[in-house]
């Protein structure tokens, strides 16, 4: 079994590595530790994060379940004024975000906000942008299945009812499955994910907001941030990305992490 407990101080533990790009800040203030955006401009990309898996090799990544995560997290802003992306939890890094790993597809368990324009309509009963509950596992086996059929099946999910019959079977075999939280985000709340072998839950200050949600494999690593870009990702085959403008600071702020592996058994 293995525990780390951070009450974030002055200081940011040395276990913890940090990303910082553009107009992105690590300040200590009087809850904790916030990740702060400032200024931020559409042709720069600004990041604030800390996490646990720089340098290490995906299959080298620490966290496997069963375990439990839980942070006391709050963020500046509303949903309708906080710009890019931002949360935390645990994924496999697929994108090359800190390093010049080979990319892969994605592979997460996390408490993920998106603002407009983002739409990554990955559920088919939840909205593509918003602070939401998640899980996704694009490398089980079941997805090279998938992928001999990817353009095919894409093309005809430009038909709505089309798009409604296909899309949950292959929703399922990538282990999508996403609920929306709906707190006041500029409050403190405490977000904990119970990760376990079989099945996962997500709760909010107690309450279930997710239960028994899809399961992806480890390894994955700990990952908390706030940057400023959007994605656009939709099943029938449209992508996009871009960058965020905005005045002042934005910021996510955190008073407690916890990670406790071997407690939770689905």
């Amino acid at each position: 079994m293995e525990r780390i407990r951070e009450a974030f101080g002055a200081e940011v533990s040395p276990h913890w590595n940090r990303h910082i790009r553009g107009g992105g800040l690590l300040e200590p203030s009087n809850g904790g530790l916030r990740l702060v955006n400032a200024n931020t401009r559409s042709d720069q990309y600004s990041n604030a994060q800390i996490d646990d898996y720089q340098g290490l090799r995906r299959a080298r990544f620490p966290w496997c379940p069963p375990l439990t995560m839980t942070v006391r997290a709050r963020f500046s802003h509303p949903p309708e004024e906080l710009l890019g992306t931002a949360g935390f939890g645990f994924w496999n890094d697929p994108f090359l975000m800190t390093e010049r790993r080979a990319p892969t597809l994605p592979r997460a368990i996390w408490f993920f906000y998106a603002s407009p324009p983002s739409n990554m309509k990955l559920d088919l009963n939840a909205p593509g942008s918003g602070w939401k509950a998640a899980t996704i596992d694009a490398l089980r086996p079941a997805s090279l299945v998938l992928a001999a059929v990817a353009l095919p099946t894409a093309l005809a999910m430009h038909v709505p009812a089309i798009y409604h019959l296909l899309w949950p079977p292959i929703q399922d075999a990538l282990n999508i499955d996403e609920r929306l939280v709906d707190v006041p985000l500029t409050a403190w709340h405490t977000y904990r994910i119970e990760w376990g072998i079989e099945g996962s839950r997500f709760l909010v200050d107690g309450e279930p907001v997710l239960e028994q949600g899809a399961s992806p494999r480890g390894p994955l690593g700990f990952v908390m941030w706030l940057d400023n870009q959007y994605m656009v990702v939709k099943p029938w085959g449209r992508f996009g990305w871009g960058l965020l403008e905005s005045r002042g600071s934005q910021w996510l702020e955190a008073s407690e992490l916890e990670i406790e592996s071997g407690r939770f058994h689905a």
